[in-house]
């Protein structure tokens, strides 16, 4: 945990939970107050969680999950227990349960994973199975995640890009398994798995093809931008899913990327619309000589 005086930290706290401040510049405070940690970055981001933004509440929940702090969970249990929250914020509280992974999460998970909303649901399946899993360790387990990220599961043990992809895209199979496939593909980080993980993109589980669209997020590939274009610029597609092809697009930051994400400035879905306004943000970032996204404490400092 980064030592950093406490009236900074406040003053970063302010910047998150100002309603009239741009997004992308609250959102720029949130990973500032991830990268921070402790309880008056917990603190600030938990006050943020009566914003109207779904896609904010979103990202202060996977900001929660990332910092792996068991203090946390009392934050994110009540996140996911309030059924006025949105879906996609709901169902990043739970994610984020399991990236804290802690046993005493076990309960709240068992509960939701019969939620009337499938991607709840779905998600504390797979954040159930991630707990577990951490509590049974298969001997010898490398984790070769080159992202410094807390994946909802551990990566599969297998290598073969046609297996993965075969596992991927099994409909029958748990989404814990798919899951696993879908970062060992990830961890490869050829143009082959590339291709193999945008092929999810077509997956019956909206949750499934929105964790896709992180993941190809986190690879930054060229050869994946026509697949998550399709999916953003499919209005009849799950929100969840357009809002994490458009941070991927961000994160991806060609030319055309940013040419994309400026059509969809406007769109009807205000996840989406404020996804793209981040996004561009991102863009601009991974094109410039910036040294950090997550830049409020120096700002706050000046």
């Amino acid at each position: 945990m980064v030592q950093i005086e406490e009236s900074k930290i406040a003053d970063i706290g302010r910047v998150l939970n100002d309603k009239d401040r741009p997004l992308k510049e609250r959102f720029r405070a949130l990973f500032t107050l991830k990268n921070i940690g402790g309880p008056s970055a917990l603190a600030s981001i938990e006050s943020c969680f009566d914003d109207e933004s779904a896609l904010l509440k979103h990202e202060l929940a996977y900001c929660l999950g990332q910092m792996q702090d068991r203090a946390a969970i009392p934050i994110l249990a009540k996140v996911l227990e309030d059924v006025k929250q949105e879906p996609m914020v709901r169902h990043e509280a739970a994610e984020a349960l399991g990236a804290i992974g802690a046993s005493e999460v076990e309960d709240i998970l068992v509960k939701y994973s019969k939620d009337p909303v499938v991607e709840v649901a779905e998600t504390c399946e797979i954040a159930l199975g991630r707990v577990r899993w951490l509590q049974n360790q298969e001997q010898g387990f490398v984790d070769n995640n080159p992202y410094a990220s807390v994946d909802p599961t551990p990566p599969a043990v297998t290598n073969s890009v046609e297996e993965l992809q075969r596992t991927l895209l099994d409909e029958t199979d748990s989404l814990f398994n798919r899951y696993r496939a879908m970062f060992s593909l990830r961890n490869l980080r050829t143009q082959e798995s590339v291709l193999a993980l945008a092929s999810g993109l077509k997956g019956k589980s909206a949750l499934f093809r929105h964790e896709v669209a992180f993941v190809l997020g986190q690879l930054q590939e060229e050869c994946s931008v026509p697949f998550l274009a399709e999916n953003l610029r499919d209005a009849s597609e799950n929100e969840m899913v357009r809002h994490e092809c458009a941070e991927a697009l961000g994160a991806i930051a060609t030319e055309e990327c940013t040419k994309i994400l400026n059509e969809y400035l406007a769109d009807e879905k205000r996840v989406v619309k404020e996804s793209c306004e981040v996004a561009l943000d991102m863009c601009e970032y991974e094109n410039s000589p910036e040294f950090q996204y997550a830049d409020t404490l120096t700002k706050v400092s000046h």
